[in-house]
């Protein structure tokens, strides 16, 4: 079996990019008819989230088909709806993740929606697809240049403000790695290793979602991912070499006191920053007892 993972990896990746041109070509013209008659934005997001919905759907089908990765699903699963806004805030290890995540979640909820950098709108097809089903862009400014020039702190929540408004109408799931990069060993231990498995999250950018969406999401999903076989690279899940993931998955309100001004009131930055505080300790502790269970 160990020979044929090149191959099956091979494999993974020529349908990974079959199936995104295959979206892309779907997903244009859809999208010139919504910028080009804004009167049709609505039926033409439907649409749109239907594409992104079936390529999703593709790609977990030939992954369930080559990769034979085994998903064990615990907490709130039975709880999700299609029906509803949700803010879903996960740890964040491996490319893999997204893969695993979209794959659970893919018609349980609204379709997802990732924050993405910039540069990613340079990328062939890919970003112009991201650009087309309106995947919002993510510009913000570094705390340095905010500090500097306080002002900036207001673009960065009228930016979102913007890219939040087209979500007002139909329920949709917006998506936040709060640790904002990747798990490494080197990143964990510049940050001086507060937390056994996890980086430490930054609370601010879903302060400010939340804000921007102004009670409009009213659930948060909590995802914690674990690899008890170790963190997996793209490679590895393409090649099936990734036998085993966990996620457990818990649904709470967004209560009123989760809105506020994050720039601006000290008070509530801190009570904001200590709510996201306890909630990674608990996914710590998580991600450890999910680890142990498969190793008993």
């Amino acid at each position: 079996m160990r020979l044929l993972q090149p191959f099956i990896g091979i494999l993974s990746l020529s349908l990974y990019v079959t199936t995104v041109a295959i979206a892309f070509l779907l997903i244009m013209p859809v999208a010139l008819v919504k910028l080009l008659i804004p009167g049709l934005r609505r039926p033409c997001n439907q649409i749109l989230d239907q594409i992104a919905s079936a390529w999703i759907e593709t790609n977990s089908l030939h992954q369930r088909l080559l990769t034979r990765t085994h998903i064990r699903l615990s907490g709130d699963i039975e709880k999700l709806s299609r029906n509803d806004w949700y803010m879903v805030i996960a740890n964040h290890q491996s490319w893999v993740d997204i893969m695993i995540l979209v794959r659970v979640l893919n018609r349980r909820i609204p379709y997802v929606k990732f924050f993405f950098k910039q540069e990613l709108l340079w990328v062939p097809l890919l970003g112009q697809a991201l650009w087309a089903i309106d995947f919002p862009v993510m510009r913000r400014h570094s705390k340095a240049q905010i500090k500097r020039n306080p002002a900036l702190a207001n673009e960065d929540l009228e930016r979102t403000q913007r890219a939040c408004e087209i979500y007002r109408h139909s329920p949709v799931t917006i998506v936040n790695f709060l640790e904002g990069t990747r798990f490494t060993p080197a990143k964990h231990r510049a940050q001086g290793e507060t937390y056994r498995h996890l980086l430490q999250p930054k609370a601010g950018g879903l302060a400010f979602t939340l804000a921007a969406m102004n009670g409009q999401l009213r659930q948060l999903v909590d995802v914690t991912i674990a690899y008890p076989d170790g963190r997996p690279s793209f490679w590895d899940y393409a090649c099936g070499r990734v036998r085993n993931v966990d996620m457990h998955i818990r649904v709470m309100p967004i209560t009123d006191d989760l809105i506020g001004d994050y720039p601006g009131d000290a008070e509530f930055r801190e009570h904001f920053q200590s709510w996201v505080n306890d909630l990674w300790r608990e996914k710590d502790q998580r991600v450890e007892a999910l680890i142990n269970a498969r190793q008993r």
